[in-house]
């Protein structure tokens, strides 16, 4: 996916971009390439970007430890500010106090969108952060002849010597 340059959007058809998506993203590992599209409109001061996307990938159960594949599909919608002080980070202090109402995504009116790059950002928040393959999945079942295996390791034996030394063991 090539980059958007911003001033170039503001002589589209109204406004606005509109790109397929049919390929994998770079770090994010799926089964099959990510399909759907990406809508990138002007507003003035701001751009309002959406998508419609899925892809396949494979998750690893954390009860079972067994693979399983997940479907992942997103529909994002988000509001991207045009701040002319957004890409400046050579002035900044080591640390500095931040507001909630700064907490928002600014873009440079002069600079590029990165589409590939938002659409990542959107998939990987999506990844379950609780993975199972099955609701009622029991988890590793501990196996009969691993219970009553009574053998000790040789690294252990002078401690089980003393162990049988102990009254009452």
């Amino acid at each position: 996916m090539d980059a958007i340059y911003i001033p170039q959007l503001t002589k589209a058809p109204e406004r606005t971009e509109e790109i397929q998506v049919n390929e994998f993203l770079p770090g994010l590992e799926t089964l099959t390439p990510v399909r759907g599209r990406i809508r990138v409109q002007h507003h003035g001061n701001y751009l309002q970007v959406s998508s419609q996307a899925e892809t396949i990938i494979t998750c690893t159960c954390s009860r079972c430890l067994q693979n399983y594949n997940h479907r992942l599909m997103v529909e994002p919608k988000e509001i991207i500010w045009l701040d002319e002080s957004a890409n400046e980070t050579d002035d900044l202090p080591l640390e500095r106090e931040v507001a909630f109402d700064d907490l928002i995504e600014t873009v440079s009116p002069e600079g590029y969108f990165y589409p590939d790059q938002w659409l990542y950002e959107q998939m990987c928040l999506e990844l379950p952060q609780r993975q199972l393959c099955d609701a009622n999945c029991q988890g590793i079942q501990a196996s009969a002849e691993s219970k009553f295996n009574n053998s000790v390791d040789r690294r252990w034996s002078s401690l089980e010597s003393l162990k049988n030394q102990l009254p009452g063991a």
